[in-house]
């Protein structure tokens, strides 16, 4: 067995020696980032380290896209990959600068708290939200992660996939919240295609008992589902006979959102990545 320090495992050293390889790799691309160009002579005297750890460091990164050669100058800079990270982010960034007008105008006209949720995995993320002004408003879900299966959001979000992608994020049993939560996959692809058929989803205190809300899809350029844009109120407040009224709302300003995107909505039918995804396989 391979010795390691003491008190600690082969493993905890393997572990060790990842960490430190992931902050060398990073570095790496700080010392590129700020010379622009650089040699495994000249990193390797930045990063204090022998020249071989460098050149291991350079070649996985190489693979991976994030740094590249310079032709016949034996030097390197920061590749395309990089770009390709920047540019999710700043898409990322762009929606929620375009959301938040409809957000706001959304939340007045509602009364009631409206929140702009991408999908994570099996999970939502909302990145944008406005509070409406009833006398009492739901705390802020900002940055919060939820259960995509038991969200309004979520299931705007997840019917937007592939059924190959749905049965990879999902589990066949899904996790309770309430009595209300769907936990059948099977019952979830059912409700889904639903959401695709009218436009909009619904939940009914499946998150949280007392806690309803509508939500609808935002497209981008291309007609994909990339954001879904929400209404969530108390249930005393936001009933189930209010979700019609709510969902024309939501899916008027979830358009709204759409257009700025570069969406363009050629006829009443929605998008076909909301009508066909779940057929392919």
């Amino acid at each position: 067995m391979r010795d390691t320090d003491a008190g600690g495992t082969a493993e905890d050293g393997g572990r060790s020696a990842t960490v430190q390889s992931v902050d060398r790799a990073l570095v790496v691309m700080e010392i590129l980032a700020t010379l622009g160009q650089a040699g495994v002579t000249e990193i390797a005297a930045e990063l204090g380290v022998h020249k071989s750890t460098v050149s291991r460091l350079i070649s996985v990164l190489e693979a991976r896209g994030f740094v590249e050669q310079l032709s016949d100058r034996g030097k390197y800079r920061l590749g395309f990959a990089v770009a390709r990270l920047a540019r999710s982010t700043s898409a990322r960034l762009d929606l929620v600068k375009q959301s938040q007008a409809a957000c706001d105008a959304l939340a007045q006209k509602s009364g009631e708290t409206t929140n702009l949720a991408v999908l994570d995995g099996d999970r939502i993320v909302n990145v944008a939200e406005a509070i409406g002004p009833a006398g009492i408003a739901l705390r802020t879900w900002i940055g919060q992660s939820c259960p995509a299966h038991a969200t309004s959001s979520g299931k705007v979000l997840l019917a937007g996939l592939g059924i190959g992608d749905l049965r990879e994020r999902l589990a066949p049993h899904l996790e309770s919240f309430t009595d209300e939560t769907v936990t059948a996959r099977a019952d979830l692809e059912a409700e889904l295609e639903m959401v695709r058929t009218r436009g909009w989803a619904c939940v009914r205190e499946e998150l949280e008992v007392g806690l309803n809300a509508v939500a609808a899809p935002v497209y981008d350029a291309d007609a994909d589902v990339v954001a879904a844009l929400s209404v969530s109120g108390p249930s005393y407040r936001l009933g189930e006979e209010d979700f019609d009224a709510i969902a024309e709302r939501t899916m008027a300003a979830a358009a709204s959102i759409s257009r700025r995107l570069g969406w363009i909505q050629l006829s009443s039918r929605p998008p076909r990545s909301a009508t066909d995804a779940a057929r392919e396989v």
